[in-house]
């Protein structure tokens, strides 16, 4: 058992308690920087239960399409609904949708502790606690966390927000290879009630834990079918597979 993620799913993803599916879809995207096309063709669907793995080379436009669903960033023509409701004209999408950013979000004077009061419903803070890795850490102040230590309390907050997506950006960031991995079991378990959106540049991580792979690629999204279509559209290269 790895840090209390089985007690989560036996506890509160059991079959009988998966909750109603949900859809979130985005389409109608454009987005230009200094007259050059980052975005013009995009559809994203994701519903709860699958985990998206958006893929994409520096600069194709995954973390600025992240950011525009979340609604931080603006553009001209959006089309964002939820089980086919328009979300277009709201501000705040926070009760629906939940963001990781690249950045560090938790101010460093405050303590774990207060972090995580501050961030997590009262009636979740004892179920929080269960985690043995938030155990480990619970009476530090967020300066004196490692880089590694930081991005999983980073994603474990945002992960048990009661919103009904998450957009990870660069998840794995400042994690050793143990701490990713223990990162994809907490993913996969928020997954049986959440629908989840992630990019990373450890391509490898998000190949092994998506259901669903997207190629972000001059502007457009494209759905991949097979590791093989990542390497016929330039992404990977055929060693990827030795």
């Amino acid at each position: 058992m790895l840090y209390g993620s089985f007690y989560w799913f036996n506890h509160f993803f059991n079959k009988k308690n998966i909750l109603k599916k949900h859809i979130l879809e985005v389409d109608g995207i454009q987005k230009k920087y200094n007259e050059r096309v980052i975005l013009s063709d995009v559809y994203l669907k994701c519903e709860t239960t699958q985990i998206i793995g958006l893929l994409g080379r520096n600069g194709s436009g995954k973390s600025t399409l992240l950011k525009i669903i979340f609604g931080i960033v603006g553009v001209p023509n959006k089309c964002i609904r939820i089980d086919s409701v328009s979300k277009n004209n709201e501000n705040n999408l926070s009760n629906d949708i939940s963001y990781l950013s690249q950045e560090q979000f938790i101010p460093n004077h405050l303590s774990v502790k207060k972090a995580i009061a501050l961030s997590i419903d009262k009636q979740k803070i004892k179920f929080f606690y269960e985690d043995g890795f938030i155990q480990s850490i619970l009476n530090k102040k967020i300066s004196h966390l490692s880089s590694g230590e930081l991005r999983y309390l980073e994603i474990k907050i945002v992960l048990s927000n009661s919103s009904k997506f998450v957009l990870l950006d660069e998840p794995y960031n400042g994690l050793s290879p143990i701490m990713a991995e223990i990162v994809n079991e907490l993913i996969k378990v928020n997954s049986y009630n959440k629908g989840i959106v992630i990019t990373d540049h450890n391509y490898e991580n998000v190949i092994r834990i998506s259901t669903q792979i997207i190629l972000l690629k001059d502007g457009k999204t494209h759905y991949i079918k097979d590791k093989a279509e990542l390497v016929d559209k330039g992404y990977l290269n055929s060693s990827a597979f030795l």
